[in-house]
């Protein structure tokens, strides 16, 4: 079932039936999308990948001489994953079956590989597994593989948009090549859609389609180096286009942008996009950069991250990135959260938009975040040293006794505020966790602190001389 073939006999790439003679890769159809009428055939035809596919690079070599070995092809939508599968299937002798992780199960999977490793021993035949969309096997799936795989029956391709390290086995991945495909440059999108234009054969260049420059270029630029969105929006925009009274289509840039409609932008909540994207915006606030945290905070919110989520993530940054520096940024920050629960979105991404620009202007200061930090630790590491006598609670006459809270100096009772006791442990009594920066507000909270910290030193002094 998993196995889509148009002979029906399982493979997304079908080989002719017995006594049919070699081999033909499938063309698409005439009325196929023009995405994939217009897929690169050859080697040569592949646009923006040169770093992987480049003459002399290693895994071109291997594959024009057919020596391929387990791939793990990464990258984003639109980026050739598909289309570098298809060069290789219509350049390897090798037999070839193309599996969608979508459709396909154990079973699907169990049958390919016994096939295939039938065909090794009575044929001497290697097989080439392309499995599209890998990360969505799960572990029992992935796991089938893995012995086949590293016995030679089977070259796997998988193909994956997920970042591997998180969505691919470590056993699989480690007898596997990792190939890193980047998405499209704008100059490389547009001579993909000139070419798409001027291709009579497969392209759109029976249409007389007359597309405007700034069209192509808007196109190009908002497609994110996705070659597929660009290339069917461009089908769209062309034959929706009304011919004049000699055939020709003429195309302006409103046109490609109702048919581009909504952008979809690249996010995923789940996946690595969306810690990727979170970390630009936490980084770019903490580096005072009020624009970029607004590009961030517009890329997750457009693309439909939960906004309590930011908001949670932004009351986190008040806390750990800017402290004492500016002690309102905490309150600021509930406040946004609490409008953003209240009215939703879109109003509430205002409110988010508001703090992101307060918090980036803010002074900042990580001083409380490395004093829990180094607090924890010690509370964690070290032996858990009993609490000062003098600093505990006495509600029973038999802890009186015993000496709980003797000792104890009610600070409101002294003149500075301040009683001259130490309040640590004695293992810690000279541990300072808190060292606040001069920056924002902090330098004034570090100076009432240093105060504080001498009347007490100074009080302790006295009381050891016998002076109190």
């Amino acid at each position: 079932m998993g196995r889509t073939r148009d002979d029906d006999s399982g493979s997304l790439f079908p080989d002719p039936a017995p006594g049919a003679g070699p081999r033909s890769p499938r063309e698409p159809l005439p009325d196929a999308p023009l995405a994939d009428r217009i897929r690169p055939r050859t080697l040569d035809e592949i646009l923006g990948q040169d770093e992987i596919l480049g003459p002399g690079r290693p895994l071109r070599k291997a594959i024009e001489q057919d020596q391929l070995r387990s791939l793990i092809l990464w990258g984003p939508p639109g980026s050739g994953k598909t289309t570098l599968a298809h060069v290789i299937r219509r350049t390897t002798k090798a037999h070839f079956e193309a599996m969608s992780a979508v459709l396909s199960g154990v079973k699907d999977v169990r049958e390919v590989l016994r096939a295939a490793e039938v065909r090794r021993r009575r044929e001497g035949r290697r097989t080439i597994v392309l499995i599209d969309e890998i990360h969505r096997f799960n572990k029992a799936q992935q796991d089938a593989l893995l012995s086949h795989v590293e016995s030679g029956d089977i070259v796997l391709i998988g193909a994956t948009t997920e970042n591997p390290s998180f969505e691919v086995n470590a056993a699989l991945l480690s007898r596997s090549r990792m190939v890193v495909l980047r998405p499209l440059a704008e100059e490389e999108l547009l001579r993909i859609l000139s070419q798409a234009l001027e291709d009579e054969e497969r392209g759109l260049g029976t249409s007389k389609a007359q597309v405007e420059t700034d069209a192509l270029r808007f196109l190009a630029r908002t497609s994110d180096g996705d070659a597929r969105t660009a290339l069917n929006v461009l089908e769209l925009a062309v034959t929706t286009a009304t011919p004049d009274g000699e055939g020709r289509r003429s195309v302006d840039l409103e046109s490609v942008q109702q048919a581009f409609a909504r952008k979809a932008l690249l996010y995923d909540r789940a996946g690595e996009e969306h810690f990727n994207v979170i970390s630009a915006l936490h980084k770019s606030i903490r580096n005072s950069d009020a624009d970029a945290g607004l590009y961030w905070l517009a890329r997750m919110l457009e693309a439909g991250e939960d906004p309590l989520y930011v908001a949670r993530r932004l009351v986190r940054f008040a806390s750990e990135d800017v402290g004492l520096a500016d002690p309102q940024a905490l309150v600021v920050a509930m406040a946004a959260q609490q409008a953003v629960h209240f009215i939703g979105l879109p109003e509430g991404a205002l409110a988010l938009a508001e703090l992101v620009v307060y918090l980036a202007a803010a002074p900042k200061s990580n001083a409380l975040y490395v004093a829990y930090g180094e607090a924890a630790k010690d509370a964690l590491e070290t032996r858990a040293e009993p609490v000062p006598l003098w600093i505990r609670n006495a509600p029973t006459g038999l802890m009186k006794d015993l000496g709980y809270g003797r000792g104890y100096r009610y600070a409101h009772d002294e003149a500075e505020g301040v009683a001259g006791m130490d309040c640590l442990p004695q293992a810690l009594r000279h541990r300072r966790y808190y060292r606040p920066t001069d920056r924002g507000g902090e330098e004034d909270t570090a100076a009432r602190l240093e105060a504080a910290r001498l009347v007490r030193e100074r009080k302790k002094a006295r009381a050891k001389k016998g002076e109190e």
